[in-house]
């Protein structure tokens, strides 16, 4: 009986270590590492996101396209006639 009970509490000792380590440390922020952004930053990036979306509308929209038309087999001929 005294055994199960000490093998009982090691093994609680071990998964309580095991979920102590999945909690994260409160001392630790890695979300404030970075300063605030400035002004300029600021300006800078909407410059470069005007720029990215006046590119994005000059690219012309190609169509549908079919990946796989050189993969798959063209019909018979005798099968289109059946069709219509």
């Amino acid at each position: 009986m005294l055994r199960k009970a000490i093998v009982a509490i090691f093994i609680l000792l071990l998964t309580t270590g095991v979920v102590s380590a999945q909690l994260p440390t409160p001392s630790l922020h890695l979300n404030n590492d970075k300063p605030p952004r400035t002004k300029e930053q600021k300006e800078n990036d909407k410059a470069i996101d005007s720029e990215y979306q006046s590119t994005l509308k000059k690219i012309p929209d190609a169509g549908k396209k079919d990946p796989w038309a050189d993969v798959r087999p063209t019909p018979p001929a005798a099968a289109k006639n059946k069709q219509q």
